[in-house]
C-alpha cells in the first residue's frame, strides 16, 4: 500500500472521530516537526477516563546524510487517564504499522538501504499539561516490540545485496514514538 493511501485512510478515519464530538482533540508533534518529520494525531474521549487516539508520522526525505529516510507509521491507541480524559498522566496500549525505505544505522556511510514494512505492539506513557480551555501540551514516549520484514538493496546498482529469498526479518524491543504534542481541543 502506498504511503498516500495510508494517509488518506488516516484522514478519513480521523474525520469520523472529529464528527463524534465527544471532547475531541487534534495534535501536532513539535519535536518531530522541528526535524521535518511531521506527526499528527486525533484523540477522542470514550468516557471519563478512557480515550482513543490515532496518530500518523511520516518522513519524505529522499536522501538524508546520503541514505533514504522515507517512512509512514500509523498507531491506533487506547489510553487510560487516572484523573480524567485529557488531564494529567496517561498510559496507553497501541498496535501500529509502518512502511519504509531507509538506511539502518549500521549501514551508515554505505550504498546499502532497506525497504519494507513492520508491525509494532507496545505501550505509551505521558502527561498532558493544561494551558487554557482549548490548549494542552502533551509530553509522551512509547515503544514495544517491532517485527520488520524488509529487502536490502544497493543504491548504485539497484540490486538486492542480501541472500533472503523473500524478506529479511528482524524483531526488536525498541522505543519508536515520542515527543511534545501541542493539543487543540475542538
Amino acid at each position: 500500500m502506498k504511503s498516500y493511501h495510508i494517509l488518506f485512510l488516516f484522514l478519513l478515519f480521523s474525520s469520523t472521530l472529529v464528527q463524534a464530538q465527544n471532547q475531541t482533540s487534534i495534535k501536532g508533534n513539535l519535536a518531530t516537526t522541528a526535524l521535518l518529520i511531521p506527526n499528527f494525531g486525533v484523540e477522542t474521549s470514550l468516557g471519563k477516563n478512557l480515550s482513543f487516539q490515532a496518530d500518523i508520522t511520516a518522513s519524505f526525505w529522499k536522501s538524508f546524510d546520503g541514505g533514504p529516510l522515507q517512512l509512514v507509521m500509523v498507531f491506533p491507541e487506547l489510553r487510560y487517564y487516572p484523573k480524567a480524559t485529557g488531564q494529567g498522566f496517561f498510559i496507553g496500549g497501541h498496535i501500529g504499522g509502518s512502511a519504509y525505505k531507509l538506511q539502518k544505522w549500521n549501514y551508515h556511510n554505505s550504498d546499502r538501504y532497506q525497504e519494507g514494512f513492520s508491525y509494532m505492539m507496545g505501550i505509551s506513557i505521558g502527561y498532558q499539561f493544561y494551558l487554557s480551555e482549548r490548549w494542552n501540551l502533551e509530553i509522551f514516549a512509547g515503544g514495544g516490540n517491532q517485527q520488520g520484514f524488509y529487502k536490502g538493496y544497493d543504491s548504485t546498482t539497484g540490486e538486492r545485496y542480501d541472500d533472503a529469498i523473500n524478506f529479511n526479518k528482524s524483531g526488536e524491543w525498541l522505543p519508536y514514538k515520542g515527543g511534545l504534542m501541542l493539543v487543540y481541543k475542538l
